[in-house]
């Protein structure tokens, strides 16, 4: 039988239209129930990958005839071997191209909707690791929010596009994973803008982003008003883009709020994230679109693969809106917490500009899922 890849890009269609794939991933049980590929209509069986060196004749019962089986480990040559020995017991299997490695680091691209005169909004869906960055485009100009270490996607689409990126921004300091706005910045000649009380320590020039501040893109001025927000940092800014729509950054997301501990400032800053929740956010159009910096798995997405809700939608909805008792809401956003994101001191020291170290290594601390949600 054959063995064939199937690309992050593949795997991530399969996410959107919720088709079935059968998942046998061969990592280990702990970096399986730590993280691993989401679909709402997946189904998996881990085994590890030193189990099935002897041969795989004891899990053929385990493997369906009838559905896509893709074979999944962290880098992709143990996926290959294994899918090899299924093929010799003649079944078609697939494996993951590139591995976990790969799928972390796939970005989707999904276009918005349109904006004044002409212009549009894209997001850029990271599957994986569940981040969301952004891309506005307006004649011949592009800006860029919360972008990822993966620069030369978002520098490719927009010469695709025919844009030419002008800003680079990011809506906090990130703790999660490595931001690529200051090397797009470099490559380009893009102003790089960041919250001046997240920016403290940082060793690099910068653009401040003020409170109330207003910056075009294009000529057609397609405006992103800057509005403080903090509380995930102490820095965290959203951006009101166009009157429509609402880039909340890691501040609130579809089903969570942002988690207030990882610059270990938890209990100085649960007031803040209180006020930018249930004052600021209060005080904006319900009808604006909610784009956030994460999403927490496969259900939060739309029909097209995009992650949005409209604000009164979640002021209805998100459970973190709606703890009216403000003791209790301390004690949701401050015990209790997930496990913090991997190696994310020394990513917030990356996005400080304090050292940098090589793609691989850079790869080996982003591993895992999302973690800035509450819950």
């Amino acid at each position: 039988m054959t063995v064939s890849a199937m690309s992050s890009k593949e795997v991530a269609l399969k996410v959107i239209e919720k088709k079935p794939l059968f998942i046998l991933d061969i990592r280990n049980e702990n970096d399986f129930t730590d993280w691993k590929i989401e679909g709402e209509a997946f189904e998996y069986v881990n085994i590890p990958y030193f189990e099935l060196l002897v041969g795989v004749e004891t899990i053929l019962d385990l493997i369906p005839t009838t559905k896509d089986v893709l074979v999944v480990c962290a880098k992709e040559g143990s996926s290959i071997m294994i899918a090899d020995m299924l093929s010799d017991a003649e079944l078609s299997v697939f494996y993951l191209e590139g591995g976990m490695k790969a799928w972390s680091e796939y970005l989707q691209p999904v276009r918005i909707g349109t904006l004044t005169n002409g212009g549009e909004l894209f997001q850029f869906v990271r599957h994986g690791k569940g981040c969301l960055s952004y891309m506005i485009i307006s004649n011949g100009e592009a800006a860029i929010v919360d972008a990822t270490r993966m620069v030369d996607v978002y520098i490719e689409f927009a010469k695709k596009v025919g844009a030419t990126i002008t800003q680079v921004f990011d809506t906090h300091l990130h703790a999660d994973h490595i931001s690529g706005g200051r090397e797009i910045s470099a490559l380009t000649g893009a102003t790089y803008w960041l919250p001046p009380k997240d920016a403290e320590e940082v060793e690099f020039e910068y653009q401040p982003i003020e409170n109330g501040i207003a910056i075009d893109v294009g000529h057609s001025s397609i405006t992103m008003e800057a509005l403080y927000s903090p509380g995930h940092t102490i820095g965290s800014t959203s951006f009101i883009i166009d009157n429509h729509y609402l880039l909340t950054g890691d501040i609130l997301f579809i089903d969570s709020i942002g988690r207030p501990d990882l610059a270990g400032m938890a209990d100085d800053w649960v007031n803040d994230l209180r006020e930018s929740l249930y004052i600021r956010y209060r005080e904006l159009s319900k009808e604006l679109l909610v784009l956030p910096a994460h999403f927490m798995g496969s259900k939060e997405l739309n029909h097209d693969g995009s992650v949005s809700r409209k604000l009164g939608t979640l002021f209805s909805k998100n459970h973190g809106l709606n703890i009216n008792d403000e003791n209790q809401f301390r004690k949701v956003v401050t015990e209790d917490l997930p496990p913090q994101p991997n190696a994310y001191q020394e990513i917030r020291q990356i996005n400080m500009g304090k050292f940098t170290t090589d793609e691989e290594t850079q790869r080996e601390m982003e591993i895992g899922p999302n973690r800035c949600a509450v819950r």
